[in-house]
């Protein structure tokens, strides 16, 4: 009985990685090979940990080790304002950019025809039970400026329309097609201070 490859098995391990192919799975993993047992074993061990100890906020539904996390546990946001994105690495970007101070909801991915998600595999029942017990005014819509994204943002309004809170977009000055997580922060701020009223 022949003995399983090590390196194939990696190969296959970091195909699994989004937007890596086989070639990238080969340089990855001969980097890894190259890399010092000590090295290779704290990316090991890193990877353990993260999956060990995040979970998700039963709030806001970002990335955590705490349940609430620490933005909903902030008693100095203002939680009358939720700003409303795909995923937790947007959330990342926004806050880097220090220009929210209100709370935050994931809905965890974009209403997508192609791709089978549906509007009832993403949080917004749960965004419109957050609006009417938490006294919500405003809720920004800060999807990505895609079709996927500007299809959602359509949803969430019509979800919230009988529903007293001011909603709006974060401005159109975002590139069409591009990514929130990879913005700079001068753009996100100025996308957060131009949003306007749906």
């Amino acid at each position: 009985m022949a003995r399983e490859d090590p390196i194939k098995n990696l190969i296959d391990a970091l195909k699994r990685l989004p937007g890596v192919g086989e070639k990238t799975a080969q340089r990855f993993a001969y980097f890894i090979i190259g890399m010092t047992g000590r090295d290779a074993r704290l990316v090991a061990q890193a990877i353990v940990e993260v999956k060990e100890r995040i979970k998700v906020c039963s709030i806001c539904y970002n990335l955590t080790e705490t349940d609430p996390c620490p933005i909903c546990t902030d008693t100095k946001r203002d939680r009358s304002i939720i700003c409303v994105l795909e995923e937790p690495r947007d959330l990342i970007a926004l806050e880097k950019s220090g220009s929210f101070k209100g709370v935050y909801h994931v809905l965890g991915g974009l209403v997508s025809p192609i791709t089978n998600v549906g509007v009832d595999e993403l949080r917004i029942e749960e965004l419109r039970h957050r609006v009417s017990a938490e006294g919500v005014r405003e809720v920004i819509i800060a999807t990505n400026p895609t079709k996927e994204g500007e299809l959602t943002s359509h949803v969430i309004r019509e979800r919230l329309t009988d529903m007293n809170v001011k909603i709006t977009r974060i401005a159109q000055g975002l590139p069409a097609g591009g990514d929130i997580e990879y913005f700079d922060s001068q753009t996100l701020t100025a996308a957060l201070t131009n949003r306007r009223e749906l």
